[in-house]
């Protein structure tokens, strides 16, 4: 029996460093973190480097021909996911506040998102 069929709970972090289109990986995480608390894991998501892009609000992906998927981090609490941090340097070096993104989150500095990163059990990034 693996640790799943067991029941044991193990922490989880998505790490997104992508901004949110031109690639898959934004929505894939997404898609990850969805499948992962469907599993009841403890999950947290991490948005640093052009990742906290993914949180901004207003974005109109009408001329990439891409469907905006941006809203669906409104609905993460309906999934039991509360844990989203933004890294405060990341943040800052693209001239964006917590008022500019979609959802509450945690600012953490970048000491305190690696010590965060450390108490994981998963960390996976994109």
């Amino acid at each position: 029996m693996d640790e799943m069929e067991s029941g044991v709970v193990k922490k989880f972090m998505f790490v997104n460093r992508k901004a949110p289109y031109g690639t898959i990986y934004a929505l894939e995480v997404l898609e990850m973190v969805l499948i992962s608390a469907a599993f009841d894991q403890d999950v947290h998501l991490a948005f640093v480097d052009d990742g906290v892009f993914q949180l901004k609000k207003g974005q109109d992906t009408k001329a990439l021909g891409q469907k905006n998927f941006s809203p669906t981090y409104r609905a993460l609490d309906g999934y039991d996911i509360e844990k989203l941090y933004v890294e405060a340097e990341s943040m800052a070096e693209r001239g964006l506040t917590p008022a500019d993104l979609l959802v509450p989150v945690e600012v953490l500095s970048r000491a305190e998102m690696g010590a965060l990163m450390n108490e994981m059990d998963v960390v996976l990034t994109a």
